[in-house]
């Protein structure tokens, strides 16, 4: 049980720690449209594909940690 708690903390923080860097990744590109480097279909483009990476690494943990929990209830 402790296991399978301890499991899911660290894929919380994960996460956290995913979203940390979209948030990061967004602030970036709303900086490069403010100095008119980039358009705001750009942007959104660029929001939007960040968005899908994110998903993307997010079901992975998600698919780990469920792994993870199977595993951990067998032993």
């Amino acid at each position: 049980k402790g296991y399978i708690k301890q499991a899911r903390q660290e894929a919380e923080n994960a996460r956290v720690a995913i979203r940390n860097v979209r948030r990061d990744a967004n602030n970036d590109l709303k900086a490069l449209l403010k100095d008119k480097d980039i358009s705001e279909d750009e942007e959104r483009q660029g929001e939007d594909e960040i968005q899908k990476i994110t998903d993307r690494f997010v079901a992975e943990i998600d698919k780990t940690l469920t792994a993870k929990e199977e595993d951990l209830m067998q032993v």
